[in-house]
This record gives structure tokens, sequence and C-alpha cells, in this order.
């Protein structure tokens, strides 16, 4: 009971910060009390910390359930999606971007949804090999990749609509206080080459490592093919920003379609594998 309990708090919190957040962002756009909307909204990503902790500890209970650890298509969604949130959250201690609050609304009914998957869809099979210090790390360094990553998927489809928003601009907006697009690409680029490097290191330690982190030599799979795929979209991306200035929609497509492409890695994979195969 304690177990569905904390499940239902976390999703409640999440869906209560969310529309509490969304709402002063549209009052925001409309308001003159700039003031006192700054003061709610910086109560809201405080108070985000109440659900993150307690999704915290539903990943925990769903994921060591016994000697092995739990880690099916439910439990790395809701992972991946608790990791973006959480970084997202810590960034607004470090990048006070004005406007960025934006993304506080869907974030949190993102992570509304993905807190209750391992309730509804629990793992059944622990994983082999999890007791290797070798797995854990290549576990860690692929979740914070894939965290990343979203962000910078998230980033660019909201570059997107404030790209529309200036050819067609509205005489209310909550796209009004955002940074300059410029400010925003800057920041998309700082965060792609994080997840790049982060991506880098879960790639080759799965091959150089194989035989310590899945206990077994490397064989050619749909995930590695299309975590390979993923990884040269980005690295593409990012030697066009270098080589010939890449941005704006060229910078948003390939950054999108990375991003794709990952997901068809992991969760395609993981897709495949437990819901239709089954296994």
């Amino acid at each position: 009971m304690t177990s569905i309990l904390t499940y239902l708090a976390a999703f409640l919190l999440y869906i209560l910060i969310g529309w509490f957040s969304w709402r002063n962002t549209w009052y925001q756009a409309s308001s003159k009390a700039s003031d006192r909307v700054l003061v709610t909204i910086t109560w809201a990503h405080y108070a985000m910390l109440a659900p993150l902790l307690l999704h915290a500890m539903t990943l925990y209970q769903s994921m060591f359930v016994g000697a092995g650890l739990s880690f099916g298509l439910s439990n790395a969604i809701s992972t991946i999606v608790w990791l973006t949130a959480f970084i997202y959250w810590s960034s607004g201690f470090f990048n006070r971007l004005q406007g960025l609050q934006t993304l506080v609304a869907p974030v949190a009914a993102a992570a509304a949804i993905a807190v209750l998957l391992p309730l509804f869809f629990p793992s059944l099979r622990p994983l082999a090999n999890t007791e290797l210090p070798a797995f854990k790390a290549h576990l860690l360094v692929a979740m914070m990749a894939y965290s990343l990553l979203t962000i910078a998927a998230l980033h660019a489809l909201l570059m997107t609509v404030v790209e529309r928003h200036l050819h067609h601009p509205a005489t209310r907006s909550i796209l009004t206080n955002l940074p300059p697009l410029l400010a925003m690409e800057k920041l998309l680029f700082h965060i792609i080459w994080i997840g790049f490097v982060l991506l880098t290191l879960t790639l080759l330690s799965g091959v150089v490592f194989s035989k310590e982190v899945f206990g077994q030599p490397l064989t050619f799979s749909h995930k590695t093919l299309f975590g390979f795929i993923s990884w040269g979209v980005f690295a593409a991306l990012l030697a066009g920003r270098q080589l010939y200035g890449w941005r704006g929609r060229i910078a948003i497509r390939w950054t999108l379609v990375g991003f794709i492409t990952l997901l068809l890695a992991y969760i395609g994979s993981k897709f495949v594998l437990e819901i239709i195969l089954n296994r």
C-alpha cells in the first residue's frame, strides 16, 4: 500500500506543479506583475524537488526487487524521464535563462506519466551481470546520455515554436519572455556536446568492454546499429556546426533525427523484445 501511495503522490504532485507552472507562465505573458510571477515560478521550481524524490523512491522499489536489477521497458522510460526532469531542474540553479520555465509544464507532465509506468507494467525479468561494476558504470553513463539528448530534443522543439512565433507574432504568447533565439541555440549545442561525449563513452564501453559489461562478446544487433547511426548523426551535426556554421532549422532537424534514432536504438529494441516478442 505504501508503494502505491508513493506512486500516486508523485503523480499528483507532478500534475499540480505542471499545471501551476503553465498557468503562471501564461499569466506572465499578459500581466505586468512580473515580480509576483517570478516569486511563484521560483516556488514551483523548489517544489519540484518533492515529486522528484518520490519518483526516485518508486524507481528504487521497482528496480531493486530481488538479487538482480529489474530494468525493463517501463523502468527504462521512467528512469530516463526522471533523469531528464532532474537535470533540467538542477540546471535552474546554474543557468537562470529567463523564460525557460516554459518547459517545466511539459517535463512535469511527461514525468507524471512515466512515474506510473513501472506500477502498471512491472519488469518481470531481472537483467544478468548487474552485479558487475563495469555494467553499472555503463548503465549510468548511458542513462545520462539519453537524458541530456532528450533535453536537447525538447529544447530544439521549443526553438521551432519560437522561430515560428517570430514570423507570426501573436498578441498574447508565453514565448514573449524567452531568451533570444541565438542564446537558445548556443545552449542547445552545449547540451548536445555533453550528451555526445556521454553517448560516445556509452558506445565505447559497450564495444571494448562487452565481455565485462554484458558477460558476452559484442554481437551486432538492432540496438547496436541504431546506436551507431544516432552517434553518426550527432557527430555530423557537431562537425557541420564547426565547419559550416550550421544553425537554425538545419541544427534543429539534425537534433531531432539523432534523438529519434537514439530512441529506436534503446527504447525501440526493448519494446520489440518485451512487448512484441515477449522476451
